[in-house]
């Protein structure tokens, strides 16, 4: 009986440890210092770009900055935008696409979010109706650790597709008020 309860034990302690595990971007856990999260990014073959404070490289076929943002010290989440802007037309189907691999993904689930339809007037809709086109996913493996979502951002007349990979673990809680 005693055996049963110790491997009972150390099966709920395993799995607790298993679901602790920070989300993943390109493998590097979202997690750590600043300082050595650009190291790993760094690693991937990111550059550094000193002026902007981010990382520049291509993620999933497209060009992007990688922003670093932290909570105390801890890596909370990477903000990756893509570094060249668009048209409506162009970042619906990047969004889409994005929606459909996530979907297919075995590692992630929908939290919340949809395709942008076709007919959508993406700057009407954005500048008169505040209408925010956003999905959101989270991982399979620790739903509650983290989560991955992304949006449609406008500046100028450009389109672009605005990522975050965030780790729930590390993001402010009120402790500092």
């Amino acid at each position: 009986m005693k055996k049963v309860i110790l491997t009972l034990c150390l099966f709920v302690f395993s799995l607790s440890l298993y679901s602790q595990e920070p989300l993943k971007f390109l493998g590097i856990p979202i997690d750590g210092t600043k300082k050595e999260m650009g190291a790993k990014l760094i690693a991937k073959g990111y550059e550094y770009d000193k002026v902007l404070d981010a990382y520049i490289g291509e993620f999933n076929g497209t060009n992007v900055f990688i922003n670093i943002q932290t909570v105390n010290n801890k890596v909370w989440r990477l903000a990756i935008v893509d570094k060249n802007g668009t048209n409506e037309t162009n970042v619906k189907i990047r969004f889409n696409n994005l929606f459909d691999q996530f979907s297919n993904n075995g590692k992630y689930f929908l939290v919340g979010g949809e395709k942008v339809l076709d007919s959508e007037r993406l700057s009407y809709e954005i500048t008169v109706n505040n209408k925010r086109y956003q999905a959101s996913f989270a991982p399979l493996k620790n739903p509650l650790g983290g989560s991955v979502w992304y949006m449609i951002g406008e500046q100028y007349g450009e389109y672009r597709i605005v990522m975050f990979y965030e780790n729930a673990n590390n993001a402010a809680n009120g402790d500092d008020l």
